[in-house]
């Protein structure tokens, strides 16, 4: 989504763009649960069809399940995305716009005055261009290839996804806060009625026995479940999840990084779609000007120290 959602944008300014990502198609390797908060649904259109029932109710468990606490808003507070859906339409939406979409093609690397990419049956091609965005997760090769910043500070994730065949109970995101099951983060079940989550996420060196073994484990129990048939093939999803904040050096006068790869996650929630769009924003403002400008030094403005204050309480 940090390089779908800037991508269009760039384009209808009138600026030359081209996607370029490894997967061949893009309704594979999800990583991300999906979950959008409320700001998000009241300040971003996303595109029709894409999201699941509202949720309201929201379950927080102590270690020992016992005496969980309920909170129920009187709004939608959260929605989760069929990622696969949205992450098309963005596609198509980026292309109609004018954006060139290079899927199962790699980005190599820098090379002289010029990047390389390379398709999986081509020899590599060398892309002239005058920035480059790097929206290329939490552990970045562009933010690598530039100089920028680059994550220190992350957890890993792993979940279940499967469809709960619509079994009639109140939508629920229920967590559990256990610093053995899930050090330094908390264990998730959400459940919108139609697709249930099912995850753990912590600090890969405090798990007892791995991130795997804690996710069978919560999973065999997971809260909110009792009575729904879980299919035998469910899918899988994981990697890192920067929590740092956003980094302090993002944007160079060849380029800038946006999403993970700036680190604008949540320190608080490991929400990144919010912050990923947000940040994905004024990127698109500092890429206009800079081009528009001639002025690859207005990408100085584009400085994630400036952002940090908002972040550094929740952290």
């Amino acid at each position: 989504l940090a390089g779908l959602h800037p991508a269009p944008r760039l384009a209808e300014l009138g600026h030359d763009v081209l996607l370029v990502d490894r997967r061949p198609a893009l309704s594979g390797a999800i990583r991300t649960t999906g979950i959008f908060v409320r700001r998000t649904l009241d300040d971003f259109a996303l595109p029709a069809g894409v999201l699941g029932p509202p949720i309201r109710r929201v379950v927080l468990y102590p270690p020992s399940r016992r005496g969980p606490v309920v909170l129920v808003s009187d709004r939608d507070e959260y929605r989760v995305g069929d990622m696969a859906a949205l992450y098309e339409a963005s596609a198509a939406a980026a292309a109609a716009a004018g954006v060139r979409v290079l899927l199962g093609t790699r980005y190599e690397g820098r090379d002289g005055d010029g990047y390389l990419v390379a398709g999986r049956e081509a020899a590599r091609t060398r892309v002239h261009a005058r920035f480059v965005v790097g929206a290329d997760g939490a552990r970045s090769r562009v933010a690598r290839d530039l100089g920028l910043d680059r994550n220190r500070h992350l957890l890993v994730g792993a979940e279940e996804v499967f469809a709960t065949g619509g079994h009639g109970g109140e939508p629920t995101f229920h967590c559990v806060v256990d610093p053995v099951l899930a050090p330094g983060y908390l264990a998730w079940v959400v459940d919108d009625g139609q697709h249930a989550h099912v995850g753990v996420a912590g600090y890969p060196d405090r798990f007892r026995h791995g991130m795997r073994a804690a996710l069978a484990q919560f999973s065999a129990s997971a809260p909110g479940l009792a009575g729904v048939e879980r299919p035998d093939l469910v899918e899988r999803r994981g990697g890192p999840i920067p929590v740092g904040g956003v980094l302090r050096r993002i944007g160079c006068a060849d380029g800038l990084l946006v999403g993970d790869a700036a680190g604008a996650v949540s320190p608080l929630t490991a929400g990144g779609l919010d912050p990923c769009l947000r940040l994905s924003d004024i990127a698109v403002g500092a890429l206009d000007a800079a081009l528009r400008g001639g002025r690859p030094d207005l990408l100085a403005g584009y400085d994630g120290a400036a952002l940090q204050a908002g972040f550094r309480g929740r952290l």
